[in-house]
């Protein structure tokens, strides 16, 4: 049990990639573990997007910088700033050999009246399909292939969902850039139990 809580806090959010490419074969055992967590209703409202071809990541992150870029320039960012973001950010998109679009989809999640039943199921929905980011993590790591969690396709879902040609149900909601780790980054410090736990 020891060396299983050992492997869990072991996970890192890793950045830099060896350009060796993911086997097709590790990254469906990688999202098959992930379709595991726990979801509202049993409903399972993931959705996966993967890309693992250059072109293909390039359109996608080309399309997210022209909105990031527009993002910025409305935060009255100087020029030099908001061109090293961007910059960086495609960078990171184009430089991973895995891509996973992770979005949720409310086709089949139950359907309410009222406002504030339809907020909460939204809201289960999404920590469905969070609860399924953070096991494609785990699963990843347990591959030795390390992964970082993106949020920025939040911020372009429609965006996002043009370039990728996908459903108008399918909502972005997060992006996993894997890949085999060429960095090997210490913990972060965590905040004491104290002050995150409440016994009662």
């Amino acid at each position: 049990m020891d060396s299983l809580q050992n492997f869990l806090r072991t996970r890192r959010s890793i950045r830099r990639f060896k350009p060796d490419p993911v086997p097709d074969s590790v990254i469906r055992d990688i999202l098959h573990t992930a379709t595991f967590a726990p979801s509202a209703h049993n409903r399972q409202p993931w959705r996966f997007v993967v890309l693992t071809n250059s072109r293909r990541k390039e359109h996608l992150s080309g399309a997210m910088a022209e909105e990031f870029q527009r993002d910025l320039e409305k935060d009255k960012l100087p020029h030099d700033e908001i061109r090293k973001r961007v910059n960086r950010s495609r960078e990171r998109i184009e430089g991973a050999p895995a891509v996973v679009v992770l979005c949720v989809d409310m086709s089949e999640m139950d359907q309410y009246p009222d406002t504030r039943r339809r907020k909460a199921e939204y809201l289960i929905a999404a920590q469905s399909v969070a609860n399924a980011g953070m096991l494609l993590l785990l699963a990843a790591h347990a591959e030795g292939v390390g992964g970082v969690w993106v949020c920025s396709p939040l911020f372009a879902q429609e965006i996002v969902q043009k370039a990728l040609n996908i459903s108008g149900t399918w909502e972005p909601q997060a992006m996993f850039l894997l890949g085999y780790p060429d960095e090997s980054p210490k913990a972060r410090e965590r905040k004491p139990l104290a002050e995150v736990v409440k016994f009662i």
